[in-house]
């Protein structure tokens, strides 16, 4: 079965397909940029839940096959949880990690380690409209935020991103770690078992 992932992030689709992989869906993941390269995804809904399902929703009719989408972000306490569903694109337009990542460091500047504590959080979701079918799943990381950035692997936040457990940021980890730990290993393994009992001839 072909599926389309409804992003133009080449490293979370990297890390999807090694999931999915790893929980037997035997899918053929395309991108949307392959199948509806004109599609425009728009993100305006207020929780991850929503944007992730509304981008799998777009997707599905752009293209007429069904949809992964995933969104996620990372809240951090000492901001009031911010920047949350506005983590991307949180230092404006177009989407800039390192300028991200500055303005992170800018915002936390004299705040203490021990009040840095952060959490990314992602929600995955699936729509099939051929069989009418819509789940979504969550998932979380917890750390806390340094103040210079670490390692050089991953994306957005995660030279940042200290895991307290491992003493490593989550760009100083391996694909293969971070797919053990991460908040959209965890999202999207809970999805994989709930479309597993769906879908139980793609195993």
């Amino acid at each position: 079965m072909r599926v389309v992932v409804a992003s133009r992030n080449r490293h979370k689709l990297r890390e999807i397909g090694v999931l999915l992989a790893e929980a037997g869906l035997g899918w053929i993941l395309v991108t949307i940029d392959e199948v509806a390269p004109q599609c425009t995804l728009v993100e305006d809904e207020p929780s991850f839940e929503g944007n992730a399902l509304a981008k799998a929703r777009q997707a599905a009719v752009a293209t007429g096959l069904p949809a992964l989408a995933d969104d996620s972000g990372i809240e951090v306490d000492a901001l009031a949880g911010a920047p949350g569903v506005f983590s991307a694109r949180w230092s404006g337009e177009p989407c800039d990690d390192a300028r991200n990542n500055r303005k992170m460091l800018t915002e936390l500047a004299g705040v203490p380690p021990e009040k840095r504590s952060a959490r990314y959080r992602c929600v995955a979701a699936f729509v099939d409209p051929g069989r009418k079918h819509e789940v979504a799943r969550a998932g979380a990381c917890e750390g806390r935020i340094l103040d210079t950035p670490r390692g050089t692997g991953g994306f957005g936040y995660d030279p940042l991103f200290f895991i307290e457990s491992l003493g490593r940021t989550m760009a100083e980890i391996s694909l293969e770690e971070k797919n053990q730990l991460s908040h959209r290993a965890a999202a999207f393994r809970e999805l994989a078992r709930a479309l597993a009992n769906v879908y139980p001839a793609t195993r």
